[in-house]
């Protein structure tokens, strides 16, 4: 009885995924600053 393998496409897919979790959360964050820094900039004049 040999063991099957499983072909690693999961792996790859969750590396993916991990990748475009953190290019989201890197836009995210610089959309959030810029957002803080015009409302800054509205509320100075």
């Amino acid at each position: 009885m040999s063991t099957k393998r499983k072909p690693p496409t999961l792996q790859q897919k969750k590396e993916e995924v991990n990748r475009k979790a953190i290019m989201w959360i890197g836009v995210s964050l610089v959309l959030l600053i810029l957002l803080i820094v015009v409302l800054f900039i509205v509320a100075g004049n």
